[in-house]
């Protein structure tokens, strides 16, 4: 345990497994839709890194994006298939990051399912586009940091904490196993 751990007067360290670990990264995954996606993971080359936007994400922890089958992700997922992606829902709370396996599938329901019109801009040819692919990313862990009753209440705390010298953060943070 760090300092600051020990000079907190509540809670502040919750680790999930199972269910609750996926509905909590599906809950903190959707404040914002957008993450970074890492790959090369395992390469040893640096980390390949861009911002994607969420399709679907599921309370066991599955996330689904779009993606050109031409596209140097998708080229990197074929030789390496654990990826990473990272989210932060705003300035101060909802971060969340997921370790987990990737597979690309051209599965034409899967694609009609997931479409948005706003994805033309990348498929020209609309949700028939050759190009499509779905990554499906299988989350294996996680971790989070976020907090408990909202970012107003987080500001309070840390207010009254400073004024009156003492750790009164409304943080939680913890290990996801899926």
């Amino acid at each position: 345990m760090n300092s600051i751990d020990r000079q907190q007067p509540e809670k502040n360290h919750e680790d999930l497994h199972g269910a609750e670990a996926g509905k909590r990264m599906k809950e903190l995954a959707e404040k914002n839709n957008t993450c970074f996606f890492c790959t090369c993971i395992g390469t040893g080359n640096a980390l390949q890194v861009r911002p994607m936007s969420i399709q679907k994400v599921d309370e066991s922890g599955t996330f689904w994006f779009l993606s050109a089958s031409d596209s140097h992700k998708n080229q990197e997922i074929q030789k390496d298939q654990v990826v990473q992606l990272l989210f932060q829902g705003s300035a101060h709370s909802d971060f969340l990051s997921v370790n987990g396996v990737a597979t690309i599938s051209t599965d034409k329901a899967l694609i009609k399912e997931l479409w948005d019109p706003i994805l033309k801009t990348w498929f020209t040819e609309g949700i028939d586009d050759p190009r499509i692919t779905v990554i499906k990313v299988e989350a294996r862990e996680g971790y989070y940091w976020d907090n408990k009753h909202g970012n107003a209440i987080a500001f309070m705390k840390m207010t009254v904490g400073a004024m009156l010298g003492k750790t009164l953060d409304d943080s939680i943070e913890g290990e996801l196993k899926v």
